[in-house]
């Protein structure tokens, strides 16, 4: 039985606001926690009027804090905007006050579009290429301190608090392997390189004194629900948000409609978001939800699966993951 995982993206719907957003984001992690999930983890998006957890790790904080078990973690935090010794500094605070409980999940990307890179780094020279010296010096602040060591994370030094490369293309399966690190793949929203990446991760793995073999996460879509017609329904307001995004014009989460085939612009659109979204999503009832995931895990042998789910209505988003969860037991 492999564990699963929650990556929430503490969507705003239509209608609301980031503070309804976090009490959702709590009110799920607490039941995620009750169901069995391993890990709640939450990922750094800037300028996304549907998304609310920019500021990572306070939300981690304010997840951590009314949970007792659950890891809590990010899935992730984009490196290239931080600095690491910050980076470093947040999260040995995080597991200070939650030991043992705290994932850092690092993204190579900025998590945004390039004007708000822009803002956030201020200085964008070679951002994204000192990303392997950027995690190698991360990995250095966790450590015990060298004697004579002038600069330190206080706290963080010595908590050796968990890091993850995360990845949607080949360069961080690469990078994973050669740090012998664990690995996430977000097949939930790009597809495309999945199998090759998990092919090279693994073909390549160095064990290191974090892990002795490879240890590979792959993102879900979840959408369950009693009935394909209710699951194909809530479905839509991710489809909807994935398409406006790509429009040029981001949005918060709409309410999902009846009929998702009249809404679409153009077929073209609606093949561009199935292969995106589609390609890794379990939709459907129970039955066919499991049939999903177990084709996932049996093809991708993944040792973890992270599900993911863009969801309107907070019961039904609720009602989605309990559905995960017993599936978990019947796949096992």
């Amino acid at each position: 039985m492999i564990p699963f995982s929650v990556l929430d993206l503490s969507p705003i719907v239509q209608g609301a606001t980031a503070a309804d957003s976090f009490r959702n984001t709590l009110d799920l992690a607490r039941h995620a926690e009750r169901w069995g999930y391993k890990r709640y983890w939450l990922a750094e998006h800037h300028n996304m009027p549907g998304i609310a957890s920019a500021a990572t790790a306070v939300v981690i904080a304010h997840v951590a804090a009314g949970t007792s078990t659950i890891r809590v973690g990010s899935g992730g935090v984009m490196l290239p905007n931080h600095a690491p010794l910050m980076v470093a500094e947040q999260f040995g605070t995080l597991e200070s006050l939650y030991p043992g409980r705290i994932d850092l999940g690092l993204g190579r990307a900025p998590g945004t579009d390039m004007m708000t890179a822009r803002a956030l780094r201020r200085d964008m020279t070679d951002s994204g290429d000192r990303f392997p010296q950027d995690v190698v010096e991360l990995q250095m602040y966790f450590e015990e301190p060298e004697p004579n060591q002038r600069i330190r994370a206080v706290p963080g030094a010595g908590l050796k608090v968990p890091l993850w490369l995360l990845g949607s293309s080949l360069f961080s399966a690469q990078l994973a392997a050669m740090l012998g690190l664990p690995f996430a793949f977000a097949s939930h929203f790009a597809p495309d390189m999945l199998m090759e990446a998990l092919t090279i991760y693994r073909a390549r793995f160095e064990p290191s004194a974090t892990l002795d073999k490879p240890y590979a996460m792959v993102a879900v879509n979840l959408f369950a629900a009693d009935t394909e017609a209710e699951a194909r329904r809530i479905y839509s307001s991710a489809q909807q948000q994935f398409a406006s995004l790509r429009r040029g014009t981001p949005g918060k989460l709409p309410p999902p409609v009846d009929d998702i085939e009249a809404w679409w612009s153009s077929p073209a659109e609606k093949m561009m978001v199935e292969r995106a979204l589609g390609t890794m999503a379990a939709v459907g009832t129970p039955d066919q939800v499991a049939a999903k995931l177990s084709e996932v895990i049996r093809v991708t042998q993944a040792d973890e699966l992270i599900l993911a789910g863009q969801i309107y209505d907070h019961a039904a988003r609720l009602r989605s993951f309990q559905i995960g969860s017993e599936l978990r037991e019947r796949l096992g």
